[in-house]
């Protein structure tokens, strides 16, 4: 289980309680458009409901109860920070205090150059971790002087911790919700 420190994305919308019949086949291509990507445009859920003949409050309604069913668990953007220069990404990992690791995840999800914080449970003995944090540079001399001032910013010189750069980017894309057989 993992517990992010971030903030939702979309939140229910409760002026539109219209109860009108809802297109199987428009939320099967909403699926199907939503492993794509949301669309680049000013309105993407007016351009998803244009792709898939379904109203935009309807896409919007359509994703707030998938959220809320677990069938979307994230929602959020997919950066491909290596093409962006983003080549130093570090995950650090801290052995927080049980009563400290909330209020310390939430205030490290506050710092502008974490991209990623999020609780996960230790795995003893080998692995006493319990909070997880991101730093994404364009070197590692650079995220290392962030994490440096963050230990001072927070008084985490006695907590043990260790910094994992990545050396490979894996594939990243967004959920599957539609089979491809």
């Amino acid at each position: 289980m993992s517990l992010p420190f971030s903030a939702n994305y979309l939140a229910p919308d409760s002026a539109d309680s219209s109860s009108s019949e809802v297109s199987a086949w428009g939320l099967l291509r909403l699926r199907q458009q939503l492993e794509q990507g949301l669309p680049l445009a000013p309105r993407p859920y007016l351009a998803l409901a244009e792709r898939t003949g379904l109203s935009e409050q309807e896409v919007m309604n359509a994703i707030t109860q998938w959220q809320s069913d677990g069938l979307i668990k994230r929602f959020g953007l997919v950066v491909k920070h290596r093409t962006l220069g983003y080549t130093a990404n570090a995950m650090v990992v801290w052995d927080i205090a049980d009563e400290q690791v909330q209020a310390l995840g939430k205030a490290m999800a506050a710092v502008p150059f974490i991209t990623l914080c999020y609780q996960r449970p230790r795995r003893l003995p080998d692995w006493p971790y319990n909070l997880f944090c991101m730093i994404h540079g364009t070197n590692r001399e650079r995220v290392l002087a962030q994490l440096d001032s963050l230990i001072t910013e927070h008084s985490l010189q006695q907590v043990q911790h260790s910094v994992l750069f990545s050396n490979k980017a894996y594939r990243q894309r967004g959920g599957r919700y539609v089979s491809h057989d």
